[in-house]
C-alpha cells in the first residue's frame, strides 16, 4: 500500500485511435489500470489477478464484449 504514495507510475498506453484509451503501470506489487477519459480513478489489481485477466484476453474470453 505504500508503494501508491512513494513510487510514481509509469503509464503504458495500447494502441488507441484518439479517444479513450486504456493505460497500465506497475507500482510495487501493484497493476493499476485507468481510461484517460477519466485519469483519476484507477483500478489497483495484484500482479496475479492481472496475469489471470490477460490469460483470459489472450485466450479470446472477451472477445464477444
Amino acid at each position: 500500500m505504500s508503494d501508491r504514495l512513494t513510487e510514481d507510475p509509469i503509464w503504458r498506453q495500447g494502441p488507441c485511435d484518439g479517444g479513450a484509451c486504456i493505460e497500465a503501470a506497475a507500482v510495487g506489487e501493484e497493476i493499476m489500470v485507468r481510461s484517460t477519459a477519466d485519469p483519476d480513478s484507477v483500478l489497483h489489481v495484484s500482479r496475479e489477478e492481472w496475469q489471470k485477466f490477460l490469460a483470459g484476453a489472450r485466450s479470446g474470453l472477451f472477445d464477444d464484449l
